[in-house]
């Protein structure tokens, strides 16, 4: 009873405490709360009404809004500044990748070659660790962070300035009818930069069958470690077609049209879903379009490069370091005469060329499922092994990357490359499964077996399906010509 009779005493001092708090603020506090409230109201009120007789008054943001969500004007601007941000990232990363590359390829790799044979490190040791496990994820590196420390901090300062609420709203109509969430088209627009930190990005998306839709689908976003071999191929395969002044603009538009078709893509893989295996109704939201404010720079940078760059690009190397083994073995492993990469190649060929691509491209896609950086030097280590070409690469199992668009071209062409394999491999590399950085992230976020293999079985059953019809089609325009 003592702790009862204690407990009600306390509550009693407490509510007597309260009165006399509230007496002693009296009328004077709530007037004060009143008066900031019609404060407030009156300000937004005196923004946004225009009485009869007044002037009207120059409101930045409204003006903004007009423009850049505008049906006329909307998309065309969303465009010009997605390509400008590409652009920035695309030319500005070659510099400091080509700076890494000559520092872990370029100086480290050859000392560590040599320091190994000094200690007298057997062969195959090194070649596991250093050409293989080190090589690949020093090409993962060298690739991938620059255009991450890049394209990250622009996207963030999109959404900082307030832009990015905009870009939802010009695309949720096309989402909607896709019977999707307007916000996926922010997570598409993050998996250009990588499609891992684009699935991360769908938890902004509050509906569970339509975050799967975003997730499912991200990998049609074309990510940065695809974008070297888009660039690449068109640049040595399309833009020889035409004259010297047009090959630049042409193999940059067969780019953008890759790009484009992976968002069209998006748009009819999220339509399909929608209406078989994740059937149900777009989700209303309220879309709020903040204020244009300046962006906060330091912030930015912290939250790009810790939280998204360096968090993304460990998750690579822990791929990439295994599959730089694999590739090492695959080439030096012999099984009596040949090596294990020349039997594989020679088993995948038919199924290679039937969709209009080859069994070195088929391999390269397999053992470089952990990361999309190394498959270019992947391609071509095999096509030396194959072809038997001197002078060129630095061995069996030694992923290399070629300067020179003369060199590289002479060298696809001798490993039978023709138009139509750079077109389908253009193709492919868009809508192939995502890697395993990627398929993890999926994982993580969805914690299913079965919705992991579907996003990545799904675009891989696609994308062989897609370059079969593109060959067929080849063969049989070719044959009428």
């Amino acid at each position: 009873m003592s702790a009862s009779r204690f407990d009600q005493a306390a509550v009693q001092d407490i509510l007597r405490s309260a009165e006399a708090l509230r007496w002693e603020l009296g009328r004077d506090y709530h007037d004060r709360v009143v008066e900031t409230v019609y404060a407030d109201a009156a300000g937004i009120a005196d923004r946004a009404v225009t009485r009869e007789g007044d002037r009207p008054r120059f409101d930045l943001d409204a003006t903004i809004d007009r423009l850049v969500t505008s049906r006329v004007w909307g998309l065309p601007i969303m465009l010009l500044l997605l390509m400008l941000v590409f652009w920035l990232t695309i030319t500005g990363a070659n510099l400091p990748s080509n700076w890494i590359a000559s520092v872990l390829i370029g100086r480290i790799y050859p000392a560590l070659k040599q320091g190994a044979e000094a200690v007298l490190i057997p062969h195959w040791v090194s070649g596991m660790l250093i050409d293989g496990m080190y090589l690949s994820t020093a090409w993962v590196v060298s690739v991938m962070l620059p255009p991450m420390a890049i394209f990250f901090p622009l996207f963030t300062l999109l959404e900082d300035f307030g832009y990015l609420p905009r870009v939802a709203f010009n695309l949720d109509n096309f989402f909607k009818k896709a019977g999707a969430h307007g916000r996926q088209s922010l997570t598409m627009v993050m998996g250009f930069g990588c499609n891992a930190a684009g699935v991360v990005a769908t938890r902004i998306i509050d509906s569970p069958r339509e975050r799967l839709i975003a997730i499912i689908t991200n990998n049609f976003a074309l990510c940065n470690g695809r974008w070297p071999t888009q660039i690449l191929i068109a640049g040595v395969f399309l833009g020889t077609l035409v004259s010297a002044q047009l090959a630049g603009l042409v193999s940059a538009a067969s780019v953008v049209a890759i790009a484009l078709l992976g968002v069209g893509l998006t748009l009819v893989a999220s339509w399909v879903l929608s209406r078989t295996m994740l059937k149900g109704q777009p989700s209303t939201f309220s879309l709020e379009l903040p204020p244009y404010r300046p962006p906060r720079v330091f912030q930015t940078l912290y939250t790009s490069l810790i939280d998204r760059t360096i968090y993304i690009l460990w998750r690579a190397i822990v791929f990439a370091a295994p599959a730089g083994l694999v590739i090492w073995l695959v080439a030096n492993v012999h099984l009596g005469g040949p090596s294990l990469a020349e039997i594989l190649v020679n088993l995948l060929d038919p199924v290679g060329l039937f969709i209009g691509l080859n069994g070195v491209i088929l391999l390269a896609y397999i053992v470089a499922v952990p990361a999309n950086e190394i498959v270019i030097p992947t391609i071509l280590m095999l096509t030396v092994l194959m072809t038997g070409v001197t002078g060129v690469g630095q061995g069996a199992g030694v992923i290399f990357q070629l300067d020179s668009q003369q060199t590289l071209q002479s060298l696809l062409t001798a490993g039978g490359w023709s138009l139509l394999t750079a077109v389908n491999l253009m193709l492919f590399s868009l809508i192939h499964n995502p890697c395993s950085t990627t398929i993890y992230t999926i994982y993580k976020e969805t914690g299913s077996v079965k919705w992991t293999a579907v996003a990545t079985l799904m675009p891989l059953i696609l994308g062989v399906s897609v370059t079969f019809v593109v060959a067929q089609i080849w063969h049989l325009l070719a044959g009428a010509i």
